[in-house]
């Protein structure tokens, strides 16, 4: 058979829909040695293929797999190949609109936390893959004026995402990853979630509340001190200082600006 590249445009895009979709018969043009037909190579072939494609997808999503079981993941992913094809040939890229897909999936629909249980582990494998960088240090806002710290601003850290669920997302990740049962959790209580890289291992944390606030506006380029007033506005009981202290710990930013009130104070 040919290479896929060697065909032309209209012809790889048959090609590709064929390899998915096993409804479809052998694309014209793809032939055996000797000029035999090629249908049972064609088949193996595409057999491979799809099975490469969800073993891939559940090495990616393992507690979504646990939570529905195998055989039901198997099935589900092989609906979703034919939704969304791969657009690349690097298999830890595929599965961006996994989530997406689970919330309009019908059979998995009482499984409400289930697209965000998806998020939190594509966050997982995101930051894993994320270009390295040293964590921001915890003496570095020791070294900014008390009256300027108002006005700093962070550089996220390339491997941090955040995943805010209305749902009880990020236990159910740990405990489904983790092979625990779940029996304790309750499903429908809000949790946001934090995943960071700051040295080798990836971590994921639930999150208090207001964190996830604040967090999100420093990571959007907001200063300390409106990311804090905005915080505190929607959790009048939000903890500033542990906040802070967590951010630096778990990694969340890699650089920091002291921003222009410490200018002027150094001019």
């Amino acid at each position: 058979m040919p290479r896929n590249d060697e065909l032309p445009p209209a012809a790889q895009l048959g090609f590709g829909s064929a390899l998915l979709n096993s409804d479809l018969p052998v694309p014209e043009g793809v032939i055996g040695p000797r000029g035999k037909s090629a249908t049972k190579r064609f088949a193996v072939y595409r057999n491979n293929m799809t099975v490469s494609l969800i073993e891939a997808l559940a090495s990616i999503f393992p507690a979504v797999e646990r939570l529905v079981g195998e055989d039901f993941f198997r099935d589900m992913a092989r609906v979703y190949l034919l939704e969304e094809p791969p657009r690349t040939p690097l298999m830890f890229e595929y599965g961006g609109g996994f989530a997406a897909f689970l919330e309009g999936f019908e059979p998995v629909a009482k499984l409400v936390y289930l697209p965000d249980v998806a998020r939190l582990e594509r966050a997982w494998l995101d930051a894993f893959h994320a270009a390295d960088a040293s964590p921001l240090p915890p003496g570095a806002l020791g070294a900014i004026p008390p009256e300027c710290l108002g006005d700093v601003v962070f550089t996220p850290h390339p491997a941090t995402r955040l995943v805010q669920s209305r749902y009880a997302s990020v236990s159910i990740f740990s405990a489904s990853r983790e092979e625990r049962p779940l029996d304790a959790i309750r499903p429908l209580d809000p949790e946001d979630g934090l995943i960071t890289r700051p040295h080798y291992d990836v971590q994921v944390r639930q999150l208090p509340p207001g964190a996830a606030v604040f967090f999100k506006a420093l990571m959007a380029g907001t200063s300390l001190g409106d990311a804090a007033g905005l915080t505190l506005e929607q959790h009048p009981g939000f903890d500033l200082p542990s906040a802070i202290s967590a951010m630096l710990e778990a990694g969340v930013f890699s650089a920091c600006s002291p921003g222009r009130a410490h200018s002027e104070h150094s001019a």
